[in-house]
């Protein structure tokens, strides 16, 4: 095999191989020998075939197939030879072959780039800790207590305070409000659920009642175009409930299986503590990302760019088309679905496209960079870890566990995804335990807030 590099441009190298006929030839007969112990052909006993019957048999299937593997083992090696990491899989041109000549390739190829590892132990981060306090507790307890009342049907016209369950479509101008129907939905009537004065003009209803209910969608609806404008929705009262008070005592740890209201107060604090710190956690991370992101600009393979930058754009075409569908709203009882986000709103395609891209190449340098941590320190996902990864995610999907495992374990790159994550939690916790990490105590609103202002660009490692 003779290698060439002809092109050597920061992270992009081409060469050109030429593999000898003889070597090809060798191949070909290799191969069609091994067809031959098993072949069972008109006139010959198993493992008589001639050659040249192999060769006139099976030799135009033969040939791509040697080809093919011909050429992923030699442009295997002829990365290793030059001491080259391919990000991609490298992209090969056949340049000339015949039957009987030397084959020769063109393989163009980008690298991983060189990256030092950094020194972790004068970063300097802080991580926000919440006290939780008793009046918190309290008040989610209230909240399960409301979750668990219980009701019953009524004969009286509904109240506030009620359970309606209701039929209702909209419509603005005689067309129907997208995403503006339901049937056999559960309202209670006091919440504030639906859009202002909605519940309002169901007080006083009875079951079996339509109603006509005109409202006016907000200004500020997230929606802007429901915005300001006015919808009349037709409304069936199917059944009126009345919810029975629920009292914050042994009854209520009873009913979520709880032996007592003391575990019940524990058990609610430390889910509560446990939420706080996976939001402190996650902007810790952030605050990490964002210190390696403004430190380390070395340069990344424009391959893998051009693949994160598909994904983002394709989920952000996938938002808008859902979005134009559904007019931005997914029912009134929920204010409408999340609008794209208000960073994109009066930028053409252009533009935007030009700030994905910017966001795909820094998770892709971040993503190296975590990487790059991960291998200088021996960091690895055991089988145990995605195992249980595994677990979770059959667990998503009941009755189908099976299938959801089998699929994972028949396709590497769906386990590859699963394992990502877990990989990239590591290094995280491995810098985290090295850097100088602050704690601070801070109220709740404080941490929501600090985690709220910040954008969404994971890395992906």
């Amino acid at each position: 095999m003779q290698i060439t590099e002809t092109t050597a441009e920061g992270l992009k190298h081409e060469l050109t191989v030429i593999i000898a006929a003889a070597d090809i030839e060798r191949r070909i007969t290799d191969r069609l020998n091994e067809i031959g112990r098993e072949a069972r052909l008109p006139g010959f006993r198993p493992g008589k075939v001639p050659l040249t019957v192999l060769r006139k048999r099976f030799g135009p299937s033969v040939m791509g197939e040697v080809l093919e593997r011909a050429v992923s083992d030699t442009s295997f090696e002829a990365m290793r030879e030059r001491n080259l990491r391919p990000a991609l899989q490298p992209k090969v041109e056949i340049l000339s072959f015949d039957e009987g000549t030397d084959l020769q390739y063109k393989m163009a190829v980008e690298v991983l780039p060189e990256i030092q590892p950094p020194d972790f132990a004068e970063l300097q981060l802080e991580r926000l800790k919440v006290e939780v306090t008793d009046e918190e507790i309290d008040r989610a307890l209230e909240r399960i207590a409301r979750q668990q009342r219980k009701s019953e049907p009524v004969e009286r016209p509904a109240q506030m305070g009620d359970l309606v369950v209701i039929d209702y479509a909209g419509a603005i101008d005689g067309e129907p409000v997208p995403g503006g129907s339901a049937t056999g939905y559960r309202l209670e009537l006091g919440l504030g659920s639906f859009i202002p004065r909605f519940e309002d003009q169901l007080v006083g209803a009875v079951a079996g009642e339509q109603r006509t209910v005109d409202v006016n969608f907000p200004a500020d609806y997230a929606n802007p175009d429901l915005a300001g404008r006015a919808a009349r929705f037709a409304v069936t009262v199917k059944e009126v409930r009345s919810l029975a008070p629920q009292a914050i005592d042994e009854t209520l740890a009873s009913a979520v299986g709880m032996e007592s209201l003391m575990e019940l107060r524990q058990a609610v604090r430390e889910r509560i503590e446990h939420d706080y710190a996976g939001l402190a956690r996650q902007r810790v991370k952030r605050e990490l990302l964002d210190r390696l992101a403004e430190r380390y600009d070395f340069p990344v393979p424009e391959g893998m760019v051009d693949i994160e930058f598909q994904t983002i754009w394709q989920q952000f075409e996938a938002e808008r088309t859902r979005q134009r569908e559904s007019g931005g709203q997914a029912s009134p009882a929920e204010g409408g679905a999340g609008e794209i986000k208000d960073e994109t709103e009066g930028k053409d395609d252009e533009t935007l496209k030009a700030e994905y891209r910017g966001i795909a190449e820094r998770r892709v340098r971040l993503g190296l960079l975590l990487a790059e941590i991960g291998r200088a320190n021996n960091l690895t996902v055991t089988q145990d870890e995605l195992n249980r990864a595994l677990g979770d995610q059959a667990r998503r999907f009941p009755g189908e566990e099976r299938r959801v495992v089998e699929y994972y374990r028949n396709n590497p790159n769906a386990l590859d995804g699963l394992r990502a994550p877990i990989y990239e939690e590591k290094v995280v916790d491995f810098i985290l335990e090295v850097a100088q990490v602050t704690d601070r105590t801070v109220p709740a609103a404080e941490l929501l807030a600090a985690v709220n202002g910040e954008g969404d660009e994971p890395a992906s490692a």
